[in-house]
């Protein structure tokens, strides 16, 4: 059985800046007389699917780029966009439907977000639970009890546009009682485990924990809908003003990044963002970066795809969380190939 990882924060919301590997200093572009450009960025919470951007500071990749990061610790889910758009900090990652939200409900002004730098592109989520995975679609969860993650709301609106999809109403399934949203991810694994719920909403390390103890069966992997943009860097418009150029150098230092993981083995990632994840065993780590390797969640290079932005826009509008369908063009910024300006 693996072991239960509870702690005082669940698995993948940690906060353990102290236990992160040191950016070491590199003289290099100093040396040689070229611009240092400075910024400040705001990690989201700890997550095993933000290992791209792990990989991105344990390997110094924006030094190379001659970009200076001062890297803020993470907070809870989304905790910096006020710092970003107020200016007080240059850049965050995270879900790009804060970026949307933000189009949807505030005028158009400097302060209003964009994104560039695709980091995941696919759904990192998945439903573990009791039914026979051979035999089961989406339209069983009218029927099963439910639990969804409540840590973010993207997950569950993602989902529930997949359930539509499939001919079933999630806001039945609310009325019905199907659907428990006020559990965090460890709360739900638990519940799994004393025969609380049926299915349970997950991302890594959690489900690869769940089949190793025996909990649930991998019933439904949400990269499979396709394209979905899960993760890019976000910055407000007048930040993209006055740091156009180390943004660019970022977008390159994430393309080496990814670059990297094409060219080398998921235990080689396990080994790059274990200092990250210090309460996760190696073997759990590895078998959680093994199946996000093996589903291509994340992006090959940085540019955002429109297909994956509109289907999220499309999952944030058909579950009521934005008043339209937002489009791509003003919310997206490329720098092209390799990060040119």
């Amino acid at each position: 059985m693996a072991p239960d990882i509870a702690a005082s924060q669940p698995i993948g919301l940690q906060r353990s800046p102290a236990c992160e590997p040191r950016q070491q200093h590199n003289p290099t572009n100093q040396a040689l007389g070229l611009r240092i450009m400075k910024l400040t960025l705001a990690e989201n919470f700890r997550a095993v699917f933000y290992a791209p951007l792990y990989a991105l500071k344990a390997l110094n990749l924006a030094a190379r780029e001659g970009v200076d990061i001062e890297w803020l610790a993470p907070g809870a889910p989304g905790g910096a966009i006020d710092d970003v758009k107020r200016g007080t900090i240059d850049l965050t990652w995270g879900g790009p439907m804060r970026v949307m939200k933000d189009h949807d409900s505030t005028p158009a002004d400097g302060a209003s977000l964009v994104c560039f730098g695709a980091v995941v592109a696919r759904d990192p989520f998945y439903l573990v639970g009791k039914p026979e995975p051979a035999s089961f679609e989406l339209s069983a969860l009218a029927r099963l009890r439910l639990g969804v993650v409540s840590e973010a709301p993207t997950p569950w609106l993602c989902l529930q546009a997949d359930l539509q999809d499939a001919g079933t109403d999630p806001a039945a399934m609310i009325a019905a009682n199907r659907v428990t949203t006020g559990l965090t991810m460890q709360e739900q694994l638990q519940a799994l485990r004393d025969g609380e719920l049926d299915v349970g909403q997950f991302f890594e390390p959690y489900v690869s924990q769940a089949l190793a103890e025996g909990a649930g069966r991998l019933l439904y992997a949400a990269c499979e809908r396709g394209p979905t943009i899960y993760t890019t860097f976000i910055c407000s418009r007048d930040g993209l003003a006055r740091h156009r150029d180390a943004f660019a150098g970022l977008t390159r230092a994430l393309q080496s990044a990814q670059d990297w993981m094409a060219a080398n083995e998921p235990v080689e990632l396990a080994r790059i963002a274990a200092p990250f994840f210090p309460d996760v065993p190696a073997a759990l780590l590895r078998a959680s970066i093994e199946r996000y390797y093996r589903d291509q969640v994340w992006a090959s290079h940085p540019d955002i795809s429109k297909a994956g932005f509109d289907r999220l826009s499309h999952s944030l509008h058909a579950g009521g969380f934005t008043a339209s369908r937002i489009a791509y063009a003003p919310c997206v910024h490329s720098f092209g190939e390799t990060g040119s300006v």
